[in-house]
């Protein structure tokens, strides 16, 4: 079974983050996909980050990072703000949400 960080564009933190949500291999990121993947991270209390999320539909997707563009980089905003919405803001109003990704208040 192949480390996380065998996947192209993503290191040693990503293997970790994952780790820490039982994703340990590359084979198990895979299956479960950038979406649920990414989920289970914000419901471990990771900080939203796009450009984490696109890097990881780009790396499942054997893309170089930088390859999103135009309206695929729009639609995947779109996903990533819904993930966002179900897994990680949930309680919270959208000024306490953007506070919080600024770490101007503390994660609930």
């Amino acid at each position: 079974m192949a480390p996380v960080s065998s996947i192209r564009n993503l290191g040693p933190a990503m293997e970790k983050a994952f780790a820490r949500v039982g994703i340990t291999t590359a084979e198990a990121l895979h299956e479960a996909g950038a979406d649920a993947a990414y989920a289970r991270l914000l419901e471990s209390g990771e900080r939203p980050h796009f450009i984490g999320y696109y890097v990881l539909v780009m790396a499942l997707q054997g893309r170089p990072w930088n390859d999103c563009k135009g309206a695929e980089k729009l639609a995947l905003r779109a996903r990533f703000d819904a993930l966002k919405a179900r897994h990680s803001d949930a309680g919270l109003t959208a000024l306490q949400a953007f506070m919080r990704d600024f770490g101007l208040i503390e994660r609930p």
